[in-house]
């Protein structure tokens, strides 16, 4: 089931991962990865896909927040790294960052990463911490050697 049909999160963000893809990592990297959080994170709703990950659901109770990972990959991903550079053409870019963006330019695929908010009230008084949001991203980055990239932002993770 996708957090979107759970009440008890609310949708805030999405990000995104950018890989090629001959580097799409197996269903098994992608868990042992995410289980070197221990504790902080429960993996659930694991699909794959000819042993290559395909989805995910992961949630950081101490955070507040959890994420659906879903993997995409075509003209889809092409076509939104086309505006991606279109959009940063003019603006002056770090070095690092430019770098990144060509990295980006040579990728097919893409996880879609959907940030959630825990609805609690319980926790009404917490805040959504994007820590968990950036270890997930960082641990499948590494996996597959991608890019993470925030729309909201315009900046590579």
């Amino acid at each position: 089931m996708s957090l979107f049909e759970d009440d008890q999160y609310e949708y805030c963000d999405t990000f995104f991962i950018y890989l090629k893809d001959e580097n799409r990592p197996s269903l098994e990297a992608v868990t042992g990865a995410l289980r070197t959080l221990g504790h902080r994170c429960v993996v659930e709703n694991v699909k794959e896909d000819s042993g290559k990950f395909a989805s995910a659901t992961i949630k950081f109770a101490s955070d507040c927040s959890a994420m659906d990972i879903v993997y995409v990959q075509g003209s889809e991903v092409k076509a939104q790294l086309a505006e991606i550079q279109e959009e940063l053409r003019l603006m002056t870019l770090t070095q690092e960052t430019t770098k990144s963006l060509k990295k980006m330019s040579q990728c097919e695929s893409r996880f879609d990463i959907f940030h959630f908010e825990e609805q609690n009230p319980n926790t009404e008084d917490e805040f959504l911490d994007p820590g968990g949001l950036l270890t997930v991203i960082g641990k499948i980055s590494s996996t597959c050697d991608g890019v993470g990239y925030d729309p909201q932002s315009q900046d590579t993770i």
